[in-house]
């Protein structure tokens, strides 16, 4: 879907449960749109420029891939759980589990790709990279808002993997200022602690 001089342009296929879904949302919102059947061998909107952001090999695709989502949907919830924690029992075990996810990731990362830096994809910033460096860099902001250690030596190859994500100049420019990001955060944790 993209956004034409304020019109919506949904690009699907009829086939496609999913986008179903996205239309049904916008003609239940009212909201006009364009609708583009896609070739899915030929698809319009793919940009073919290098650096690539994935290998070409399918199954090294589908491997960065999933340990993307479970660093999205295991890794990161404990990021809000520790937040919201109250105590210092509850933020330790919140921690803990954290420590348990992350060690998860660790493994299989070593395992999925031995002697390799997933993160990377040549000299450039990978897709696991980008995925879990634009969330995890920030964590020594959770640490100031928590005020607890929430990354620790528990997970070194964690550790180590996102403090040289951190260290690529292109991350270093591109995330949110550190006492912007505290800030923000410690908004935002109040208010859902309200």
């Amino acid at each position: 879907m993209e956004e034409k001089q304020g019109e919506v342009v949904l690009f699907g296929t009829w086939t496609s449960p999913f986008c179903t879904r996205v239309e049904l949302a916008l003609k239940l919102k009212g909201i006009p749109y364009e609708y583009v059947e896609e070739d899915l061998k030929n698809k319009k909107e793919c940009w073919n420029t290098t650096p690539k952001l994935l290998p070409e090999d399918p199954h090294q695709r589908a491997k960065l891939r999933f340990w993307a989502n479970y660093y999205d949907q295991k890794v990161v919830p404990f990021f809000y759980i520790t937040a919201r924690a109250k105590g210092k029992e509850e933020i330790e075990k919140a921690i803990e589990d954290l420590s348990q996810v992350l060690k998860v990731f660790e493994e299989g990362i070593e395992k999925d790709f031995p002697g390799q830096n997933p993160f990377f994809n040549g000299d450039s910033l990978g897709y696991l990279g980008i995925s879990i460096g634009s969330h995890g860099c920030n964590y020594k902001a959770a640490h100031e808002v928590v005020d607890a250690v929430i990354i620790s030596e528990k997970n070194p190859k964690f550790l180590s993997w996102i403090n040289a994500l951190k260290n690529c100049p292109l991350m270093e420019e591109t995330l949110p200022p550190h006492d912007k990001l505290v800030a923000r955060l410690r908004v935002v944790l109040a208010s859902t602690q309200a």
